[in-house]
């Protein structure tokens, strides 16, 4: 394969990486901030009439859910820098891509855990009656209606 050719190709691949990637975290990324955004806040500390108590806990429980939430979202920018690294030394999907991809995905999960685990617990605060509420909110957020 010439040099021209080996060059049009990379930069085809990273062109459709790039895109691929940017559509997929962007994708995740929404999902998440409906969840946690208008939704999941509107209800909560405006809909369901929570006492002084529980606006307490849940604000100490989203405090620390913000604390993780920002080292992880930290992560998963540090592996696509080392992912653009990679492609951009190695140009081929290489060693140092595929580690960068596996952090990437490790970070990632460990994001929507945590999300899960957060989301519980605020749960965990409410009256039954709340938590009905919440948990039609919950179901909404995650299963949303194309458009």
């Amino acid at each position: 394969m010439s040099t021209a050719a080996r060059l049009i190709a990379a930069v085809a691949f990273l062109t459709i990486s790039a895109a691929g990637l940017g559509f997929w975290v962007g994708s995740t990324r929404q999902q998440e901030h409906h969840v946690h955004s208008g939704g999941l806040d509107e209800i909560l500390h405006r809909n369901l009439g929570l006492t002084p108590d529980q606006e307490k806990q849940i604000g100490a429980l989203e405090a620390k859910f913000a604390l993780d939430r920002k080292d992880l979202e930290a992560q998963m920018r540090a592996a696509n820098r080392n992912l653009a690294r990679a492609l951009a030394n190695e140009h081929v999907f290489g060693d140092q891509a595929k580690e960068a991809i596996g952090r990437f995905h490790v970070a990632m999960a460990s994001l929507q855990e945590q999300t899960i685990i957060h989301v519980l617990a605020m749960r965990a605060v409410l009256t039954p009656d709340q938590a009905e509420r919440f948990d039609k909110t919950v179901l909404e957020a995650l299963t949303p209606e194309p458009q």
